[in-house]
């Protein structure tokens, strides 16, 4: 499989029309009761090409996560991450930059889940 699985919020996108030309696995809407805070989740298998241009629509202030084999990749606006599965020690960077732009604690789990 040459595939990669990732999650994307689309309220992270800076243009949500690139959605549109994606492999999208499913579509998850959060519950909170206000529309206005609820995110639409995407689940997605995307190639190495899709990849190289999908990091280019992140907004400030979040981040997009691929996953495969024993890698995880994970993108900021304007930095990129590379962490082992296993190895939760390599996620600390990542983490950490993470805090760094206000981003909660809890949102940074890169679950890796379909």
């Amino acid at each position: 499989m040459n595939e990669w699985k990732g999650c994307i919020v689309e309220e992270s996108l800076t243009d949500n029309r690139v959605l549109n030309n994606l492999k999208v696995v499913r579509v998850r809407i959060t519950s909170e009761d206000k529309p206005i805070e609820r995110w639409h989740i995407y689940d997605l298998l995307v190639s190495k090409e899709e990849l190289n241009k999908l990091h280019h629509y992140i907004k400030d202030g979040w981040y997009m996560h691929f996953w495969k084999d024993k890698k995880i990749l994970v993108f900021f606006k304007n930095k990129k991450f590379i962490l082992d599965i296993n190895k939760k020690e390599t996620w600390k960077e990542a983490i950490d930059y993470g805090l760094s732009i206000k981003i909660p604690r809890e949102q940074l789990d890169f679950k890796m889940e379909f």
